[in-house]
């Protein structure tokens, strides 16, 4: 482990060197990030901001905190899940002079020491994913509220616990919701979300995935992400789900729905993706056929409950990477992926750049939305924020602009027409 006190503490400094190959090709592959990059370099809005952010540290997070550091805000930074760091990246930004706690393999006890290092330096704008660094902020540091001016929220899970605290009058400070905008969530969650859970299963197992039943719980975004790339590799897909609505539009996407009760006895891969807790349990287990694979792409590690799990086995050990035999005491056994966290980040690299530069240019605006709105004196109220639909659609036409695409425009007629409630048929 490397550590200098008060800036950074990594797994392996020596590591920088490839984590700079791998922040140069998201760098090539993040036009949006590039762009905003570019053009605050030189007027620095950011200046005289700190950003505390808890996110996860891959390469695409690298691109984003170095847009950050362009713009003149100073940072810090934490890991937001124990096996999501990438230790090579975390090495490049302690090497670029960043302040980051984070390492791949850290216990609770040590991700909580982590963000509370990264607190040290009295941020005024705090980044979450998972809202961990918020909670920490609002139960053990709310000395330091009155000087934060707001903070960002990046996945489904953390804005629904913070939209809680709003209700409830708890949340101290304004957060933008960066997760529910639609160039994050219709992108990020489905499509990012899709293939890189995909690519952690392959990655920990190798097995084939045409021909298996592979139960997806919950098809929200990023469950109908996971569904629609397991149906493309040939699986026969079933869905679990509480909403109805939800269950009904699974099936008109030709997906088989039944309750986990009846998945569990047919299923052959398991991935939870609903920001619940025990979504499987001891039943489940118990009448999951021999060889099962289970693993979770929702955000914390309560969806697969490993403590009934563990009641059940037999022996446990290590096959491969990221892939843990439980032997059970009914002589079958079920292989668990990435310790039930995240397998599209601690199996696999998690989101592919293309896809992160998007949320990521949300996040970027956001943190500049706050930082302007303290300049003017207009602050925000202690809520939780979406984002405008013209950001959104900035974002989605300088992608498009990346790419090479072109759209058509409303001509004056045409926005007339649409907005004349006296026209007939």
């Amino acid at each position: 482990m490397n550590e200098k006190n008060g800036l950074y503490k990594v797994k392996d400094l020596s590591l920088a060197k490839s984590g700079k190959l791998r922040i140069e090709w998201a760098e090539s592959r993040m036009p949006v990030l590039m762009a905003l990059q570019e053009k605050y370099r030189k007027t620095k809005p950011l200046k005289g901001y700190r950003i505390a952010g808890c996110l996860h540290v891959t390469k695409e997070t690298a691109v984003l905190v170095k847009t950050f550091v362009a713009a003149g805000a100073e940072v810090s930074w934490s890991g937001c899940n124990p096996l999501s760091t990438q230790d090579d990246v975390a090495a490049a930004l302690a090497a670029d002079g960043i302040s980051i706690y984070a390492w791949h393999g850290m216990n609770v006890e040590e991700f909580y020491w982590c963000i509370e290092e990264s607190l040290r330096f009295k941020p005024n704008l705090t980044l979450d994913d998972g809202a961990d660094l918020i909670f920490t902020i609002h139960n053990k540091h709310t000395e330091l509220i009155p000087t934060i001016i707001g903070g960002t929220e990046e996945t489904t899970t953390g804005v629904h616990r913070l939209r809680s605290m709003a209700d409830a009058g708890a949340l101290k400070y304004p957060v933008i919701a960066v997760n529910d905008a639609e160039t994050k969530w219709d992108f990020d969650n489905v499509y990012g979300t899709g293939q890189s859970t995909l690519d952690g299963i392959l990655r920990a197992t190798s097995v084939l995935i045409a021909g298996k039943n592979f139960v997806v719980a919950g098809f929200g975004h990023c469950g109908r992400g996971v569904a629609t790339r397991a149906k493309g590799f040939g699986a026969n897909v079933i869905i679990t789900e509480v909403s109805p609505t939800t269950a009904l539009k699974a099936t008109l996407e030709g997906f088989r729905v039944m309750k986990m009760d009846e998945a569990a006895k047919v299923g052959d891969i398991f991935v939870t993706a609903t920001g619940v807790k025990d979504v499987i349990v001891e039943r489940h287990f118990k009448a999951m056929k021999d060889g099962a694979i289970v693993c979770n792409t929702g955000h914390y590690d309560c969806e697969v409950n490993i403590v009934d799990l563990n009641k059940l086995k037999k022996s446990v050990r290590v096959v491969r990477a990221d892939n843990e035999e439980y032997l059970l005491k009914n002589g079958r056994r079920i292989y668990l992926l990435a310790q039930g966290r995240l397998v599209n980040l601690a199996a696999a690299e998690g989101h592919p750049s293309e896809v992160m530069d998007m949320s990521f240019a949300n996040q970027f605006m956001s943190q500049l939305r706050l930082a302007e709105s303290h300049k003017k004196g207009k602050l925000l109220e202690n809520k939780v924020y979406d984002i405008s639909k013209e950001q959104d659609q900035e974002i989605a036409t300088v992608k498009l602009a990346t790419m090479g695409l072109k759209i058509d425009k409303l001509t004056s007629a045409q926005e007339k027409y649409m907005n004349d409630y006296s026209s007939g048929t």
